[in-house]
């Protein structure tokens, strides 16, 4: 299964209104700027309001197909024999919506029906895929959704592989980031096709409908566009520059070039005035600490998982770390990864961040007889000189 990504805001609000400019108006219903790495929101609009996915609901259908993958279930180069229902002759609502064109009987690799999910957004090809990996589309609904409640998406609900409009299907702009940040982290394989630009099979040649691949003022690669006279022109858009990755989603735009540039306008504004910092990283000792009673005399601490930070554009250097131990004394024995205290951030004195846990980054074990009644004596003293 996923890892489970959270979103933190930043804590204080004035200094960042102080430090960044008013964010650009944007022409769509919801909208939101999620940094990739921190989760942070830079902006937001109506993010969590419940909206039509439309095609969309594809980026779950082939984080699905990259978990099945991923896990040995499946593999890229398997052949897949194309069934009546994934066609669309047999399915009168597919006429006029998006297809692979696939046939009843055609035999299809996987690698190419994900190319059709992915660059095509071929609901044809979503059929076949959800047949294939789970023996029937209903099955692979229910796995859908058990990924929704895995990543913590809270308005996010499907009821089909495809994205055509379905009652009691919706998302949200704020669960849509969400997923797209778990598709980067979890299945970089299969988030790897979303930016190859063309698609051709049966001699039919179809371009990704994402038009910010050509864009050469933006190094996007990915996500998704999405269509249907109810949700509107939508697109999850993600980007990088330097070591920094933005995740955009517009839903309700009007038209596919408002879309992409309302995207554009989200993306840009986000790498013009923002800047990721990565201050600590797992198991790099950020400071050490005597210890009492131990087989060592000092405990290294550090975090448990790396650091990201955003913050606005050239203040990395007025970042400011501190940390607060949540005991007087550190007393063997210290198991690894024990929280023994907390680490805050502070950006030119006003806290910026949600505390992280101080942890023990190496065993230490309790100390022999003698060692520990010497340190008795000596932890006697200190308290006395305290």
């Amino acid at each position: 299964m996923g890892v489970h990504l959270t979103t933190l805001a930043y804590a204080n609000s004035a200094l960042l209104s102080a430090l960044i400019p008013v964010p650009p108006e944007i022409n769509a219903v919801s909208y939101i700027l999620m940094d990739y790495n921190s989760g942070k929101i830079l902006v937001e609009k109506n993010a969590d309001e419940r909206r039509m996915p439309a095609s969309l609901t594809k980026m779950m259908t082939s984080y699905v197909i990259g978990q099945a993958i991923k896990s040995g279930k499946i593999s890229v180069n398997d052949i897949v024999t194309v069934g009546k229902d994934a066609c669309s002759t047999e399915n009168p609502e597919f006429k006029g919506s998006s297809l692979m064109f696939l046939k009843p009987g055609d035999q299809v690799s996987v690698a190419q029906l994900t190319r059709g999910i992915n660059l095509q957004s071929g609901n044809d090809a979503c059929v076949a895929m959800a047949n294939y990996v789970t023996g029937g589309q209903d099955y692979f609904v229910l796995l859908m959704n058990a990924y929704v409640q895995e990543m913590g998406l809270k308005n996010t609900h499907f009821k089909n592989v495809h994205g055509l409009d379905s009652p009691g299907q919706y998302t949200s702009a704020h669960d849509m980031a969400l997923m797209g940040r778990a598709l980067i982290h979890d299945v970089p394989d299969e988030y790897a096709i979303y930016k190859e630009k063309e698609f051709t099979f049966n001699h039919i040649r179809q371009f990704n409908r994402n038009g910010l691949l050509w864009d050469d003022s933006l190094n996007v690669d990915g996500i998704k566009t999405g269509h249907t006279n109810a949700a509107g022109y939508n697109l999850v858009a993600s980007a990088t520059q330097g070591p920094m990755r933005l995740i955009s989603v517009v839903l309700g735009g009007r038209t596919f070039k408002e879309r992409e540039a309302e995207s554009k306008k989200l993306l840009s504004w986000g790498f013009r005035l923002f800047e990721t910092v990565e201050p600590l990283k797992a198991v790099t000792v950020f400071t050490s600490q005597p210890v009492w009673f131990g087989a060592v005399n000092t405990a290294q601490l550090g975090v448990d998982k790396d650091v990201y930070l955003t913050l606005p554009k050239d203040q990395g250097k007025n970042l400011k770390i501190s940390f607060v131990l949540d005991y007087p004394e550190l007393l063997a024995p210290l198991k690894k990864n024990q929280i023994v205290g907390t680490i805050h951030f502070q950006l030119n004195g006003k806290t910026i961040e949600e505390p992280r846990p101080l942890v023990v980054l190496y065993e230490v074990k309790e100390g022999g007889f003698f060692s520990r009644m010497l340190d008795y004596i000596k932890l006697m003293f200190h308290r006395w000189l305290s």
